[in-house]
């Protein structure tokens, strides 16, 4: 099997742009409000499309990524086991041993303030910690 060519910043971006508007429903608001939380925590944030089709988001290291499902709209940070989470906002993913994630459904409002803080917290912990540096898209 041959790896497929990686994408530029502009082609996963436009790619998770088209992924959010095709849910044209309160999951693609979903997914549109917490990449809009992930750019204000992390400004410098790069954003790809791996793994036959989910957004990613990196930042020395892979910060996170979403998927949208039937019911639900989940977040995986990727070393969310490792990470404080006063506000209690992990719901998925609970025992697996690296990643945590946030199972969203409709009519759950995002803990903004809650969100903002485990994702400054993944942030610091990309840039404190050894972790695998995520190629990411690049500019071609």
């Amino acid at each position: 099997m041959s790896k497929s060519k990686p994408l530029s910043r502009e082609e996963a971006i436009k790619r998770i742009d088209n992924f959010v508007a095709e849910h044209d429903d309160w999951r693609g608001e979903t997914m549109a409000q917490i990449r809009q939380i992930i750019h204000e925590v992390a400004p410098d944030v790069v954003e790809d499309w791996k793994y036959m089709g989910s957004p990613f988001w990196s930042r020395e290291g892979i910060l996170g990524h979403g998927n949208i499902f039937k019911a639900k709209v989940k977040l995986t940070l990727h070393h969310g086991a490792r990470l404080p989470d006063p506000k209690r906002l992990f719901n998925a993913s609970l025992n697996a041993s690296q990643s945590r994630a946030i199972d969203m459904f409709e009519g759950e409002a995002i803990d903004v303030a809650g969100l903002k803080a485990l994702l400054r917290e993944a942030v610091l912990y990309n840039a404190t910690h050894t972790v695998n540096k995520s190629k990411g898209s690049r500019d071609i």
